[in-house]
């Protein structure tokens, strides 16, 4: 097995840059694909999804032992479709180029913005969402008139193999292409001199990547995560709270980069959050290891990962609540229950790692303003969580916290809706995809100056001091004076 997986490696290795030649040779061809060019790529797109639905669905059971094909449908197919059909109605209007205004200094000249694809985009896909993550970005690079490479998840072969058979069917290599294999496949990836770099991963990788994007001077979007919060304010409906973010935190098994990462509550609701959030999982998913809905985690080695936080965690005092039978045995299961941990301390690896996992920290607050403090003391989120009914009290919350996006009264559904950008910011990320952000992030915006038959530069050129500069340099002092500062 070893074997196999060097040899599929040394074969990905010695693929790379005839790829990228290709690819970019083929770009340099059509460097400004027309709009059906756009839409044939994106339509083809769109009907190998409808045509592989199924596999897909198999694909992804298979790699995590265990997901639910209506949370792949939900999380990964209907996204990408609605996404297609997102670009395919406003392409039209986001390829025009757009008139802007034109100063004095070029007056009569007209100013105007031009998008212009950037050439071919790498992107690095992880395993939780292993079909989401590679073709969302995809699709915004397609609509932007781009080519892509895509370099799968060791981690997930199974939907690696399929998406490269997926694309193949439907694209030539020079178009798009799917790369397989482990780290030093990845590693190589990154250090090719695409013209723009998609990772989606963690944190320390991304600086790594980075910093191999840095040696071509290859711009990157980075989606990264982090520990994103959850805030209840305490005139909400505690039980809704509990409800909502359960179903948010048990989707994947809380293996999502925007999955809640730890909840501040008010202090006094603390347990009867708990009871009920405990509820709320218990009755959408009564029993665990024979039941399809609920997801396994991707490998053994994550999963040590999350008994180890769980064990530190009652190592150093903290109180465990599991959802689920105590009778069940998962032990020759990759299937982990929903455990919330009370009477955190910051010493515990839940408190200081991105858990990515059915782990969820409660932590008490005695006001709005302290669990405000808290989350502003620590890195940047990828998402931020808020319930209260109250709209200027979340609009406060909007103004004085930093985040990749935010949910009012809701999580995760920030991330499908399309025409709004998805990205970090700080150790949570850089740069967007979704929407007409995303068509922009994979476009070059590029000023063009046009200026028509009269020369008025000829005007007011050298020797200086002539009679059209004289007029320039008295309208400017008529027009530029100094400001009252308030």
């Amino acid at each position: 097995m070893n074997m196999n997986h060097h040899s599929d490696d040394a074969s990905q290795l010695t693929r790379l840059e005839p790829l990228l030649k290709a690819q970019k040779n083929a770009f340099a061809s059509t460097p400004m694909p027309e709009l059906n060019e756009r839409l044939r790529r994106l339509n083809l797109l769109h009907n190998a999804l409808l045509a592989y639905r199924e596999q897909i669905y198999t694909a992804i059971d298979a790699d995590f032992s265990g997901r639910s094909s209506a949370e792949t449908e939900m999380a990964e197919i209907l996204p990408l479709l609605e996404g297609i059909a997102y670009y395919r109605k406003r392409l039209k209007k986001f390829m025009k180029p757009q008139r802007r205004h034109a100063s004095l200094t070029i007056a009569p000249g007209k100013a105007e913005v031009h998008y212009q694809p950037l050439g071919v985009v790498g992107i690095v896909t992880p395993w939780n969402f292993p079909f989401f993550l590679a073709l969302s970005p995809l699709i915004g690079a397609l609509a932007a008139g781009n080519r892509a490479m895509i370099k799968t998840s060791e981690f997930a072969p199974a939907s690696g193999e399929l998406l490269r058979t997926i694309l193949a069917s439907v694209f030539q290599e020079d178009e798009v292409a799917v790369v397989t294999g482990g780290v030093e496949v990845a590693t190589e990836f990154t250090r090719l001199p695409f013209d723009h770099l998609v990772f989606t991963g963690s944190t320390p990788v991304g600086k790594i990547v980075m910093r191999a994007a840095a040696e071509n001077l290859t711009p990157v979007t980075l989606e990264l995560g982090g520990k994103s919060p959850a805030i209840i304010h305490d005139e909400f409906p505690i039980g809704e709270a509990a409800r909502r973010l359960a179903f948010g935190k048990c989707m994947n098994a809380g293996q999502i980069c925007v999955s809640p990462d730890y909840v501040l509550c008010p202090r006094n609701k603390v347990h009867e959050f708990s009871s009920l959030f405990i509820d709320a999982v218990e009755q959408a998913y009564p029993t665990l290891k024979e039941n399809p809905d609920y997801t396994a985690i991707i490998s053994e080695r994550q999963k040590n990962r999350l008994e180890r936080y769980l064990n530190d965690a009652r190592a150093q005092g903290a109180q465990l609540m599991t959802a689920g039978s105590s009778n069940e045995n998962l032990r020759n299961t990759r299937k982990m229950p929903m455990t919330l941990v009370l009477d955190t301390t910051e010493e515990m690896l839940v408190m200081q790692e991105e858990i990515f996992g059915p782990i969820l920290p409660v932590i008490p607050y005695d006001s709005i303003e302290e669990a405000l403090d808290y989350v502003a003391a620590r890195e940047r989120p990828l998402a931020l969580y808020y319930f209260d009914w109250n709209q200027k009290r979340a609009d406060h919350i909007l103004k004085t916290t930093h985040s990749g996006g935010v949910c009012i009264n809701d999580s995760l559904s920030h991330v499908p809706a399309d025409d709004i950008p998805f990205g970090g910011i700080g150790p949570s990320g850089m740069g967007h995809y979704h929407g007409e952000e995303g068509f922009r992030n994979f476009s070059k915006a590029k000023g063009v100056i046009r200026k028509g038959r009269i020369n008025t530069a000829a005007l007011v050129a050298p020797p200086w001091g002539n009679l059209m500069y004289r007029g320039l340099m008295w309208f400017m002092e008529k027009k530029y004076r100094p400001v009252k500062i308030k």
